[in-house]
């Protein structure tokens, strides 16, 4: 029986190839709306495009780890980078250990996309993302490479003795050349299309699988990485990892296609290249909602909130959950279940709270979808 042949045991890896007139379509159509979403960005003024990049930027960190089965704080994730770019993070709570790990290596890649990749700096990455150099209970080789004591690298799934083996990664004693050669390459001036290297240097990356874990969450920050570089800005205004999070079972097949194929990865380039446009196109979905906060806000500049009301709306506005009660704004604002009261019917009074249907011990409100001049 013939043995099978990932990616990296072809003759002439990593040299990998692709039809470019194949992609030209798809190549024009993403850079057009790369144009337009960033052109929108460019005439929102100063504070909206911060509150923009702060919204995406949370979506890309706490998408990115679900990919991975990991669920974080989204409240948490925002209150990290709102307070690493110097953002107002009131009424978030502090982030834990585990969220401020994803955060610094996406600010970093982000922030940092003009400065040069090398094996210090995804080491630091790997360090931020395993604090406790264990993943789960299993301990880990951390901020360096796998070693051979670490046994094959495979990527699996189903249930234990019945496992599918998706992909096997190089051997370790390959890592040291092979990132050589990859961070020559990502580090290079290069001709090619600065979306096209993204989606080759998060295949790349993935295919060398060069930590114990991790490697799927550092090959899409790698990514965003290149984006940013290619949109010439540091702030975000559209997630691939949200998008790709969406779409993770066709994610996973296209890799497992790349990397069981030979050196021609044309229909990886495309998957990437329509993954990436229907991310742009749901980033316009996310503006209108940024759009809708500043509005509110501005509305709301008109009055004299007190700290526990401003703390109050700011969760409402960023992924509260389910409606408000007096309860909870008592427990949100550290107050008693009176002076809760007395700020809720101010909030309404304000036009800023609405107050739901019914009423008694299941009173309840939201937040004004249509802001009116405020009564009496």
């Amino acid at each position: 029986m013939r043995r099978m042949l990932y990616i990296h045991q072809r003759p002439g890896w990593p040299e990998l190839t692709w039809l470019a007139e194949e992609l030209a379509d798809g190549l024009t159509t993403v850079r057009h709306k790369q144009g337009r979403l960033l052109g929108q960005m460019e005439g929102l003024g100063f504070e909206l495009r911060n509150e923009a990049s702060l919204t995406v930027l949370t979506s890309d960190v706490v998408k990115s780890s679900a990919i991975e089965g990991e669920e974080l704080d989204p409240a948490e994730v925002r209150s990290s980078i709102a307070r690493r770019l110097g953002l107002d993070a009131g009424g978030l709570p502090t982030a834990g250990r585990d969220v401020e790990g994803v955060v610094e290596m996406m600010v970093d890649a982000t922030r940092g996309h003009a400065m040069r990749l090398t094996e210090e700096r995804l080491c630091a990455w790997h360090a931020a993302l395993f604090p406790p150099g264990r993943t789960g209970m299993t301990p880990i080789v951390v901020g360096a490479w796998r070693t051979a004591e670490s046994g094959p690298m495979q990527v699996v799934s189903g249930p234990m003795g019945r496992e599918t083996v998706h992909f096997v990664a190089p051997e370790a004693d390959r890592l040291p050349d092979e990132m050589r050669r990859f961070l020559a390459w990502f580090n290079a001036p290069s001709a090619l299309d600065p979306v096209l290297r993204a989606s080759l240097a998060h295949l790349w990356f993935v295919t060398i699988h060069p930590f114990d874990d991790g490697n799927g969450r550092i090959a899409r920050a790698i990514a965003d990485m290149a984006l940013a570089h290619a949109d010439g800005t540091s702030d975000r205004f559209y997630s691939m990892s949200s998008q790709i999070e969406a779409e993770r079972r066709d994610y996973y097949r296209e890799l497992e296609h790349a990397q069981r194929g030979g050196l021609d990865i044309t229909p990886w380039h495309a998957w990437f290249l329509g993954c990436l446009e229907r991310a742009i196109g749901n980033a316009e979905r996310d503006l209108a909602a940024v759009l809708h906060r500043a509005k509110f806000w501005q509305h709301a500049s008109r009055h004299s909130l007190n700290p526990r009301q401003r703390l109050v709306v700011t969760r409402m506005l960023n992924g509260f959950e389910g409606f408000l009660t007096t309860s909870k704004y008592a427990k949100l604002a550290t107050c008693s279940a009176d002076t809760a009261l007395r700020d809720i019917q101010v909030l309404v009074l304000h036009g800023l709270l609405v107050q739901n249907p019914g009423g008694g011990r299941s009173t309840s409100y939201r937040l004004a979808e249509r802001l009116t001049p405020p009564r009496g």
